[in-house]
C-alpha cells in the first residue's frame, strides 16, 4: 500500500514514500528533501554466502547525471564507474549501518541508493543515508536500527544544520554525522582548523536533529515494518571456544605479546599448528577436518579476547606500549632527486612515501558529477600495494579503501594550501604505502605535509594525523578504555578507529569507523584530547626538526610560473584565429600558457628567461593603441603616399607623406626605409580601425620623454610581473 510520511529537517520538508515501487525488493523507499529525490532499495539473499567469515554487505550510491540535467561526458554517453564522490558517499552510508547487523549474519545484503533529482540546497547524500535506514527498518532484513544523518556547517561562527549551497561555500566546516537515538555512529569531517570544543558542539547539535529523524523512522517501522526473517547463525561454537580457552589461553597471551608484528604472526601460526596437531591426536584426523573452520573461528575469538583483556584490564598492549604511547616515529625529506618534492614518514612498521608534483593550472582534475564542483586543483592519491602487508597480489587499480584514504588525507591538507592566486599551480600528491601496520591514512597526512614543504608549496601550517582506539566492556557500555596510535591488531580487535588530522590551531579532518552500536559524547571528547596531544608531539618533536617551513625555492625540475592579467576582450587577440597567435608564442619560447575566462594568464617555462619572453610578447599584443599616444616602431613598407609603421599588437598605422617631416618632401624613400625604427604619434583612428600617424613636431625631447615613459611603464610592468611570479629562481 502506498504511504507518504512527512516531517521537517533543518526547517525544510522531508518525506518518505513507500509501497509504490520496487515491490520485489526486501525494502524500498523514496526520500524527498526539497527537490532532491533519492530512491533506496535493499535486498538480502535467502541463503548465507558459503566460505566467508564476515558479513557481506554492499552499498552502492548511484549518481544519475539526469538528476542535474547533464548528459554523461563519456564516449558511450552513459554513467560508467562511480565517481570518487559516489564511492565516498557509499562508504559513509555503510559505516553507521554495518555495526547494527547481527554479528553472526552471513546472508548477502545489498543497499542501492539511486539519485533521481538534485536540488543543490538539499544534500542527496543525507537523503540517501536516511533512506537506507528507513528501507532497512521497514524490511524483513535483520537489523538493529534506525539511524539517521545530517550535514553540519560553521558559517560566521554559527553552527548550521544541513547548510544550503551558498552557506556551504563559506562554511569553515563540512561535517557529516550519523547516529542512533542514543549514540553517534559515524563522523566524517573536513574543517578549517576548527577547535575541539567547537567540533564537539557541532556533533552534539547534529545529533539533536538525528534523534528526531530516528524517532520519525521508528514510527514508520512500527506502522508498516515487516517481521524480520530467521537466518542461519554463524556464531562461534561455544563448546569449542571454551575448550580452546581452557587449554590455550595462556599460550595465546604469550604468542601475541610481541613487539614485532612478523614474529607475532609467526607465533600465532605455530600455536595454530600445535592446536591442530593436539586436536587431531585427541579426536582424530577426520574430526579435525570437519572442525577446521570452526577451530579457526574459535581461535580468532580467543585471540581477540586475549588482546582486549590485556588492554582493558592490564592497560598493556601487545607490543608493550602504554595506552598513551606512540610507536617509534621518524621522517625524512628530499629523498628522490628528480621529483618536485618527496618525503618518507614512518610510525612503527607503517611506512609512507609521499611525492609532490606541480603542474599547470589547466592540469587540475575535471569532475563529472551531480554537485556543482567541476574541477579540483589539489589531488591526493593513495596506493596500497600487496607487498605492504606481505601479500603476493598484483595491483588492480584503486579500490574503495584506497579512494577513501586518499580523500581523507586530501581533506586534511586542503585547508592549509595556498590559493590559486598565491600559488598558481595544480598540485598532485601521491602516497605510496610501503609497509602497513595500521594508521596508513594518518601516516599519509604527515608524509604529504613534509613532501609539500619539500616542494616549496607555501602551506599555512604543517598538518599531522593520528588515530585513537577503543575497547569497551560488553557488560557496561559506559566502561571503556581508549588508546592512542592503534596498530593493525588493535584496529582488527578494537571497537573504534578514530582518525583526526589537524594543525597546531585545530582540526582539519576526521573519519571515524566503529564496530559497536555507537559512541558517547565522553568517548568523542577524550578522543579529541588524545589525538590533539599526540598531534602536537608529532608536529613539534618529529616533523619540525626535519623541515619546519616550506622551502623558499622550488625544485629546479618544477615549472617556473609568471602570471599577468589582460582585459577579457583581449583574450581573442592573444589566442588568435585557430590558436595561431598563442601557438606561435609557445613555439618561439618553449613555454606553456593557460588563459582563464577572467583574463588571468599563467605562463609556465623551464626557466624564467623564456617565461619573460612570452610575457613581453603577450603584453605587446594587448597594448592599447590610443589617439595621442606616442609609439616607437619599425617601418614595414613604403608607398608613394606614405609609410606604414608597426605599432605592435599586430597593428600598423600610416604616416602620410605630408606627416613625415615639417619640411616639404617629394619622395618617402628619401626619408624612410623598411626596417627603420621611428617615433610616431597617433593622430586619429577612423571607424574602420585605420590608424593615422604623424612624425611632425616630434622633436628629440619628445622622443626622449616618450622613451623615458615607455621605459618607466616597461619597468612597472616588469615589477608587477615579478611580484606575481611564483619563486621563478
Amino acid at each position: 500500500m502506498f504511504k507518504v510520511y512527512e516531517t521537517e529537517l533543518a526547517g525544510r520538508n522531508l518525506t518518505i514514500e513507500t509501497g509504490k515501487i520496487a515491490a520485489l525488493a526486501n525494502g524500498s523507499v523514496v526520500v524527498r528533501y526539497g527537490d532532491t529525490v533519492v530512491m533506496v532499495n535493499v535486498a538480502a539473499s535467502k541463503e548465507p554466502k558459503d566460505g566467508i567469515d564476515f558479513f557481506p554487505l554492499s552499498v552502492d550510491y548511484e549518481e544519475k547525471l539526469y538528476s542535474v540535467g547533464k548528459i554523461p561526458g563519456s564516449y558511450t554517453k552513459r554513467e560508467g564507474k562511480p565517481s570518487d564522490r559516489a564511492i565516498l558517499t557509499s562508504r559513509a552510508i555503510d559505516r553507521p549501518l554495518r555495526p547494527l547487523f547481527p554479528k553472526d549474519f552471513r546472508n548477502d545484503v545489498v543497499v542501492v541508493a539511486t539519485v533521481l533529482s538534485v536540488d543543490q540546497d538539499n544534500s542527496p547524500e543525507v537523503a540517501a543515508m536516511i533512506g537506507a535506514s528507513a528501507a532497512l527498518s521497514i524490511s524483513d532484513i535483520p537489523w538493529g536500527g534506525p539511524t539517521a544523518a545530517v550535514n553540519v556547517g560553521l558559517v560566521d561562527g554559527e553552527i548550521v544544520i544541513n547548510p544550503n549551497e551558498e552557506q556551504r561555500k563559506v562554511s569553515d566546516l563540512t561535517l557529516t554525522v550519523a547516529g542512533t537515538e542514543a549514540k553517534i555512529a559515524m563522523i566524517e569531517a573536513g574543517a578549517n582548523e576548527v577547535p575541539n570544543d567547537v567540533m564537539l558542539d557541532a556533533i552534539k547539535k547534529g545529533h539533536e536533529e538525528i534523534k528526531k529523524i530516528c524517532k520519525f523512522i521508528s514510527d514508520i517501522k512500527a506502522e508498516i515494518g515487516r517481521p524480520k526473517f530467521e537466518y542461519k547463525s554463524f556464531s562461534v561454537d561455544e563448546d569449542l571456544y571454551n575448550y580452546l580457552s581452557e587449554n590455550y589461553k595462556d599460550a595465546m597471551k604469550t604468542a601475541v605479546t610481541e613487539k614485532d608484528k612478523t614474529t607475532r604472526d609467526n607465533n600465532i601460526a605455530e600455536l595454530t599448528e600445535r592446536i591442530d596437531s593436539e586436536y587431531a591426536e585427541k579426536y582424530g584426523e577426520e574430526k579435525l577436518e570437519d572442525d577446521k573452520t570452526a577451530i579457526g573461528e574459535a581461535l580468532y575469538k580467543l585471540e581477540k579476547k586475549v588482546v582486549r583483556d590485556m588492554i582493558f584490564y592490564e592497560h598493556t598492549r601487545v607490543d608493550g606500549r602504554g595506552l598513551d604511547d606512540i610507536r617509534p616515529l621518524s621522517c625524512e625529506v628530499g629523498i628522490l632527486p628528480r621529483v618536485h618534492g618527496s618525503a618518507m614518514f614512518s610510525r612503527g612498521l607503517t611506512q609512507v612515501l609521499s611525492v609532490t608534483t606541480l603542474g599547470m593550472v589547466s592540469e587540475e582534475q575535471s569532475l563529472d558529477g551531480i554537485d556543482t564542483q567541476d574541477s579540483k586543483r589539489y589531488m591526493h592519491q593513495y596506493n596500497f600495494p600487496g607487498y605492504s602487508v606481505g601479500e603476493a597480489r598484483t595491483s588492480r587499480g584503486p579500490g574503495r579503501r584506497e579512494i577513501g584514504h586518499g580523500a581523507l588525507a586530501e581533506k586534511a591538507l586542503v585547508p592549509v594550501l595556498p590559493s590559486k592566486e598565491e600559488f598558481p599551480y595544480a598540485i598532485r600528491v601521491v602516497s605510496e604505502i610501503l609497509s602497513s601496520n595500521g594508521s596508513t591514512s594518518q601516516g599519509s597526512i604527515c608524509a604529504s605535509t613534509l613532501s609539500l614543504m619539500d616542494a616549496g608549496v607555501p602551506i599555512k601550517r604543517p598538518v599531522a594525523g593520528i588515530s585513537c582506539g577503543l575497547i569497551t566492556n560488553p557488560e557496561d557500555p559506559n566502561d571503556y578504555i581508549e588508546m592512542t596510535d592503534i596498530q593493525g591488531i588493535e584496529d582488527f580487535f578494537g571497537d573504534m578507529d578514530f582518525k583526526v588530522g589537524g594543525t597546531e590551531k585545530g582540526i582539519t579532518a576526521i573519519q571515524v569507523d566503529i564496530k559497536v552500536d555507537g559512541l558517547s559524547y565522553d568517548i568523542i571528547k577524550e578522543a579529541f584530547e588524545r589525538t590533539e596531544k599526540a598531534r602536537m608531539y608529532i608536529l613539534n618533536e618529529i616533523m619540525a626538526p626535519v623541515i619546519s617551513e616550506p622551502r623558499k625555492e622550488l625544485s629546479p625540475y618544477a615549472p617556473k610560473i609568471i602570471t599577468t592579467k589582460i582585459k577579457v576582450e583581449k583574450i581573442k587577440d592573444v589566442i588568435g584565429t585557430g590558436g595561431k597567435v598563442i601557438n606561435k608564442i609557445i613555439e618561439e619560447t618553449g613555454v606553456k600558457i593557460d588563459i582563464e575566462e577572467d583574463g588571468q594568464v599563467f605562463i609556465y617555462g623551464e626557466n624564467s628567461e623564456n617565461a619573460y619572453d612570452a610575457l613581453y610578447m603577450i603584453e605587446d599584443i594587448v597594448r592599447e593603441i590610443e589617439v595621442g599616444g606616442i609609439y616607437y616602431g619599425a617601418v614595414i613598407r613604403t608607398t608613394s603616399f606614405g609609410a606604414f609603421v608597426d605599432l605592435g599588437n599586430g597593428k600598423e598605422g600610416l604616416v602620410h607623406i605630408s606627416q613625415i617631416s615639417d619640411e616639404h618632401i617629394r619622395r618617402v624613400e628619401d626619408y624612410l626605409s623598411v626596417g627603420q625604427k621611428v617615433t610616431v604619434k597617433v593622430t586619429s583612428i577612423d571607424p574602420q580601425g585605420r590608424i593615422n600617424l604623424t612624425m611632425r613636431k616630434l622633436n628629440k625631447a619628445d622622443s626622449e620623454n616618450n622613451n623615458e615613459n615607455n621605459n618607466e611603464n616597461n619597468n612597472e610592468d616588469k615589477e608587477n610581473s615579478e611580484e606575481s611570479e611564483i619563486r621563478t629562481e
